[in-house]
Formats: structure tokens, C-alpha cells, sequence
């Protein structure tokens, strides 16, 4: 029994998904300057608030509006402690991890067992019936089309716009960006609690759409392989895409020769995604001047305004 590479690659996207959307939010936190490792957390509040939501109304679109909520609720802890109480920004991130995993599983009770209502594929008439392309590129959800969409308004944000110029300003030097005039803890804030919708919603489309159950701890480390990632991108939204669809398509065919029945441990299977994750980072890393001059300046710096 082969692998047919079209639905591979049609697999691939979606198991990227919700790497991609947790890893662009993260990365515009981190231009900000802040250093948030409690994507996870957010990541998996987002699953069982979608997953709920869209249970108790049947509606999926009210399920992914309610994860971004989720997420977004749960950055503003984060936000709170960092940025006016001065936290640690690492033991504060570590701390929303464990907290998103037991808020989950205390939520997620009475949720076991239950299948969610179906999110539906955006089948575009003439384009989805075409042979290869079709199932690849034009039968898929929304929050697919949304993810690669999101990629291409932060690139272009970041690069052209106002806003950009600003929040990677604050990133580079929040000294000097608070001399200027910005409010660095607001713009800080904001971009805190995109990085926590973003995380809810790729917790939503894991629950809801590629293990359309409710499952304790169903993320098993994305949150942590969307800040890799981030890194791996070196900060840039487009290499964050293709680090997203990476690992999402290592994830695709792992289970893919999983069900072919090829002679090969399931346990080395499970762990190569990660394993290649780690790998590319040494790679990445390996570069040290090069990986601290892509990384924003301030990044994970406590601002305390003087004045």
C-alpha cells in the first residue's frame, strides 16, 4: 500500500495549521519585545473554549471566535504581570502553560466523548474538481485560507506600515521608542493578546477540525514547536510559514507509513517530527552572530518607564 502524494500534501496543510497561526502571533509578540512561552497554554484554552462554544451553539464559526476570546483573555494574565507587575517574562510564560493545561482539563470534563459539528470545506466550484491542484489548494476550510492570509498582513504590516514601523521600534529599543513618545506597554499589550487569538485558534482547528474530539493536553507540544519555530524563521512571517509546513508535513507522513504498515517503530515515527525540529534549530543556531542580529534587540527586556 503506497503513499498517494496529493492527499499528503493536502494533510500537510492542514496539520501545519495550527502551528502557523500559534507561531505568527508569537512572532509579532516577540517583535514587540516580549517573550512569551505560554503559547501552549493559550494553544490549549483555545481548544476546549472552541470546542465547547461550538458544541453547546452547533456552530463552529461561534467555536473559533470564542477560542480567540480564550486565547486572547488568557495572554492578558500574561500581559498584567510582565508588563505592569515587571514578572519574569519566562517563569510568568511557564507559569500560563500550566495553568492553560489545568484550566483545560478541569473545563474539558464533561466534553470527553463528544464530536463537535462539522466545520465545513470552502469547495470553490470548477477549481476544487481540478485533478492534483483541486484537493491541494481549493478544498479546505476557511481558517486554512485565514492562516496564510494572516501571514501575508503581518509581513506586510511589519514591513510597510506605520504600525510596523512602530511595534518593531519598540522590539529594537523600547528606551528609545518611549522617548519618543509611544506607549510601549500599550503597543506591548496589544500585541500580547494578537499572539494569544492567534494561539487560540490554532488550539480551535486542532479540536475542532484535525482531531475533531476533545482529548486533556490534545496539543502534546505544538505551542513549543510554534516558538521553535519562530526561531527558525528568524523572525520573518514567510519562513515561518514554510517552518510550519515543514513540521506539518514530517507530522503528515509519519502517520501516512504509520497506516501503510511500513516496518518502522511507531515510537521513531512519533518522535521524528520533533527530533527534526531540534535538529534545524542546532542548524539554525549554529550561527550565532547571525541569529542574535535577527533577533529583536529588547526581546524579553523588563520596560520600566522613567518618565
Amino acid at each position: 500500500m503506497g503513499i498517494d502524494p496529493v492527499t499528503l500534501i493536502a494533510a500537510l496543510i492542514v496539520a501545519s495549521t495550527p502551528i502557523l497561526l500559534a507561531a505568527i502571533g508569537e512572532l509579532v509578540v516577540e517583535k514587540a519585545g516580549v517573550l512569551n512561552l505560554g503559547v501552549e497554554g493559550m494553544m490549549i484554552t483555545g481548544a476546549i473554549c472552541g470546542f465547547a462554544i461550538a458544541v453547546d451553539s452547533g456552530s463552529p464559526t461561534l467555536g473559533f471566535i470564542a477560542a480567540a476570546g480564550g486565547g486572547a483573555a488568557l495572554s492578558l494574565v500574561f500581559a498584567f504581570l510582565t508588563q505592569y507587575l515587571l514578572s519574569n517574562q519566562v517563569a510568568t510564560g511557564l507559569a500560563l502553560t500550566l495553568f492553560g493545561l489545568g484550566l483545560s482539563a478541569l473545563i474539558g470534563v464533561s466534553y470527553s466523548g463528544i464530536s463537535p459539528p462539522v466545520t465545513p470545506s470552502l469547495d470553490i466550484p470548477g477549481l476544487s474538481d481540478m485533478p492534483v491542484l483541486g484537493p491541494i489548494l481549493f478544498s479546505h476550510d476557511a481558517i486554512v485560507y485565514l492562516s496564510v492570509a494572516l501571514v501575508a498582513a503581518v509581513w506586510a504590516t511589519l514591513k510597510y506600515s506605520r504600525v510596523g514601523l512602530i511595534i518593531r521600534a519598540v522590539g529594537e529599543s523600547h528606551d528609545a521608542a518611549h522617548a519618543l513618545g509611544y506607549k510601549v506597554v500599550r503597543i506591548r499589550v496589544l500585541a500580547i493578546m494578537f499572539g494569544g487569538a492567534c494561539a487560540g485558534l490554532g488550539g480551535a482547528y486542532l479540536s475542532l477540525v484535525r482531531v475533531p474530539q476533545w482529548t486533556e493536553g490534545m496539543t502534546a507540544g505544538a505551542g513549543w514547536i510554534a516558538l521553535a519555530i519562530v526561531v527558525f524563521a528568524s523572525w520573518k512571517p514567510w519562513r515561518a510559514l514554510i517552518g510550519a509546513y515543514l513540521f506539518g508535513g514530517i507530522t503528515a507522513l509519519q502517520l501516512r507509513l504509520q497506516a501503510a504498515g511500513f516496518d518502522i517503530p511507531v515510537e521513531y515515527l512519533s518522535m521524528s517530527p520533533y527530533v527534526v525540529t531540534i535538529l534545524v534549530l542546532v542548524i539554525m543556531s549554529s550561527d550565532r552572530n547571525r541569529a542574535a542580529l535577527n533577533a529583536p534587540a529588547s526581546l524579553g527586556k523588563v520596560f520600566h518607564a522613567t518618565g
